[in-house]
């Protein structure tokens, strides 16, 4: 692995605050992350620091993971970290250019992170996957290798207070065997859903859940949306940063 120092320190940084929160992080599955190569890296999306569960799983197989951001964050301190840590803007009004940005990555050996959800799983359920993973692997012809994490919903999520001190959650993360490419990619990305489905129960099995809790999915006793639930939620979401858009339009 090469040596990239702004990696190399922001991971000594998330190594210090995972010690300082006691995570016990518990990892299945490290062997299928290839240490050659180019490859997919889909990941479940039900947090906003799981970014960081990612890239020490990418550590430990020496490699330096490329993150798929948004191209918003490119100005200031945040752009400046992700050109240092090669990062790759995703403008969703130029998304040619994004996908051709990944697949080059991968054509050169990088490992891709990509959140086929697209967004936070307020459900903590696998949202409907978009298809970006499955053509970027066809595309570039490279594997995709499934991932979920599991419990750092609770560390900071949408919806639910965020817990930054010390806590000791438990965080279990579970990787599956790299699914070749093959066409169409709707069979393919069929395929990664299940095969993430597989890798979520077994994530979740052992995991004390309090009922109730609303980190836990209904579907396990918890007080999370359910998927239905979760989708009504966005939408509304949606349509209120619409109206602030139109109404900040309307006074400029």
């Amino acid at each position: 692995m090469a040596r990239e120092l702004v990696f190399d320190v922001l991971t000594g940084l998330v190594r210090t605050i995972f010690r300082v929160q006691g995570l016990r992080i518990d990892i299945e599955g490290q062997e299928h992350i290839p240490r050659t190569g180019g490859a997919v890296l889909a990941v479940n999306h039900t947090a906003y620091l799981d970014f960081m569960e990612v890239g020490l799983v990418g550590r430990n197989s020496g490699r330096n993971v490329r993150y798929m951001m948004k191209a918003e964050l490119e100005h200031g301190i945040v752009g400046w970290l992700m050109k240092q840590c090669k990062a790759i803007g995703v403008d969703r009004s130029a998304g040619a250019q994004s996908f051709g940005r990944a697949v080059t990555s991968l054509r050169d050996g990088e490992i891709v992170v990509v959140y086929p959800e697209a967004t936070i799983s307020r459900s903590f359920e696998l949202k409907e996957f978009k298809s970006g993973a499955a053509r970027m692997a066809l595309e570039a012809g490279t594997p995709i290798v499934p991932m979920v994490i599991w419990g750092a919903q609770r560390v900071w999520t949408k919806d639910i207070p965020k817990q930054l001190g010390r806590h000791r959650f438990p965080i279990h993360i579970r990787i599956g065997a790299p699914i070749p490419p093959h066409e169409p990619a709707d069979a393919l990305t069929a395929e990664l859903r299940s095969s993430m489905e597989q890798l979520l129960q077994r994530a979740q099995r052992n995991y004390e859940m309090p009922a109730g809790a609303r980190w836990v999915p209904a579907r396990l006793g918890g007080a999370a949306p359910t998927l239905d639930q979760a989708a009504v939620i966005e939408q509304e979401e949606l349509a209120r940063r619409r109206a602030a858009a139109q109404r900040r339009a309307a006074d400029e």
